[in-house]
Parts: structure tokens; sequence; C-alpha cells
């Protein structure tokens, strides 16, 4: 019985501090204005055709408010572009906003992300109406927006980034109402479409190139995709979303949201002429190799474009990477 108590005396403690060695060695890397608490705010006024509304839309940038319909792009450092835009089509401007600050505490704010149903009326009759998921992204989202058609390549996805990180971590809530999807893209008759909505996060590292005619290309260096179909009771902290290398596709836990982004729905960029472009995915990089670019994205759905659950809200908040 004494070997037994020296031996937890000895071992117990050791362990203990084995795990707070590991624990303490892991540094968190916040993203730019990953904490959310800095927010730009934009006046604009839709066309007078559709009810001459004065619309706020907001962005993840130093705190500033901006008034008039000048097309919006990254500003003071900050890497985040979301879904909320200004569109122009045929000369008439529309706001569309699901991303929102909201505040978690007194004098700290986080992000908030929604679903909802954006409607266009003319002369006092509804004519389009267009469902939209909150989306939060690394990029830029390039305004105005003339149509809702390919809505990808309006947006520049992804930063440049060279590092490896073990994990993506956010704090979280979220809220998913009742009942099945719907589809609604301005064009068609709204439909309903079987099943439960859910929040999306990815982290995507890829290692891109472009060939002489300017088309980009990637293989995957490391994924991580999630998604999170619960109602929490509030908010979750610290959780993490690990990074895996290399091809995962034999992996255990591989999902089909997981593989590689088939080309018809590649993510768009700016090739070295200025031009936007897809970004196609040829396959899976090396386990151990260096990533040029990083995607991260937080969504309120996980559907297709223009389909997903109004009312389904997701906070996030103290945004970074684990290495």
């Amino acid at each position: 019985m004494k070997v037994i108590a020296m031996l937890r005396s000895y071992i117990l403690p050791a362990v203990m501090l084995s795990i707070s060695s590991l624990v303490s060695a892991q540094k968190v890397e916040m993203l730019p204005f990953g904490d959310f608490n800095n927010w730009l705010t934009r006046n604009i006024k839709e066309s007078r055709i559709i009810g001459g509304n004065q619309k706020q839309c907001f962005e993840v940038a130093p705190t500033a408010t901006v008034v008039g319909d000048a097309p919006y792009t990254n500003r003071g450092g900050s890497p985040w572009a979301t879904s909320n835009v200004m569109a122009k089509v045929c000369g008439v401007t529309k706001v569309s906003n699901m991303v929102f600050p909201d505040e978690r505490s007194a004098g700290n704010k986080c992000a908030k992300l929604t679903t909802g149903i954006e409607e266009c009326k003319a002369m006092g009759v509804v004519n389009v109406k267009v469902l939209v998921s909150g989306s939060m992204f690394l990029g830029e989202m390039l305004e105005p927006v003339k149509s809702t058609s390919d809505p990808y390549s309006k947006m520049v996805m992804g930063i440049p980034y060279t590092k490896r990180p073990v994990a993506l971590r956010y704090d979280y809530k979220l809220v998913i109402p009742d009942g099945d999807m719907i589809y609604s893209s301005g064009f068609s008759k709204e439909k309903v479409v079987p099943g439960k909505d859910k929040a999306e996060v990815v982290i995507y590292l890829q290692r891109r190139w472009e060939d002489a005619a300017g088309n980009v290309y990637a293989k995957r260096v490391g994924t991580g995709c999630e998604q999170l179909g619960r109602n929490t009771a509030g908010w979750v902290n610290d959780h993490r979303l690990k990074v895996r290398y290399g091809d995962i596709s034999s992996q255990p836990g591989f999902s089909k949201r997981m593989n590689l982004i088939p080309e018809e729905k590649s993510y768009y960029t700016r090739n070295s002429k200025g031009k936007m472009v897809p970004v196609v995915e040829v396959g899976w990089d090396d386990a151990d190799a260096t990533p040029t670019h990083m995607i991260v994205m937080f969504s309120s759905g996980s559907g297709e474009p223009y389909t997903g659950t109004p009312g389904t809200t997701m906070w996030v908040d103290n945004a970074g990477l684990i290495f």
C-alpha cells in the first residue's frame, strides 16, 4: 500500500504537469478584428421606386459611419467581408444586411449572423423575394452586385496565408427554428426544401498557382469543416475546429462536406491581371506542404445559395487560430 501511495504521489503530479505543459504550449493567434468589437456602419438610401428607405449595412472594420451608396472595399486592415451587400440592378439601389454587431456583454460586441428573406417592392407590390444566409468570411465582397446569379463570382474568397495552424477556435451561440428549409432566389416561386438547416464553419488551407493564361488552380493543404445543428443554452466558449492536413478522404470522420470543391462550385479570386476567376481545386496536397492562402467562413446556413430556414441565427466571437 505504501508503494502504491508513493507511486500516486509521484506519477499523478507528473501527469498533471505534462497536461498543463501541453495546454500552455499551445498559442492562440487572434484573427485581425476577430474580437468583432469594431464595426463600420453604412447608411444607404434605397431607390425611390422600391420605397426610398434609409437602410443600415454593417462591416467588420474600424469603427466609423459612412453615408451614401459608394461601393465598399475592405478598410483599416480588416480581412473580413460579409454577405451584407449593396446591389444595383437596372439602376435600382437595394441593400441586404444579415450580419450585425450585437452586444455580448457591456462594452463587448460580437457578430450576429442570421438567415432571412430580403424583399424588393416596386410600387407597393412584392416582386422579388430572396433568401439570404448571414455569412462572414476572409476576403472581399465586390460591389455593387448586379444580379443574384453565380454568387461566388462576386466574392474574393480567401487571403494570402502561409502558416499551419492546428485548429480554428471561436466562441458561438446558436438558435435554429423548427421546420424545413425553403428555396427562394427571386426568379422562381418559393418552395420547401425538406431537411433541417444548420450553421456551418470552414477553414481551408490551399496552395494556389496561376498559369500563363491567368487561370488559378489549387491543391488542398489543410481542411476543417463542421456543421452545427443543435440549439445552445448559451455561449459555447473556446470551441475548436481541428485542421487536418493532406489527403483526409480515407480518414475516420471524413464527410462529403470536407471534400475538394467541385469545379462548378469553385470559389473565386482576382488573378494577377485583375480578373475574377474561379480557384479550381485539382487535388489533395502533401501533408507537410506550405499553404499560400487561407479560407475561413462562418455562415448561419449550410445549404445551397438561397436555401435555408428564416430565423436561424448564429453568434460568433473571439475568432483565432491555435498553434
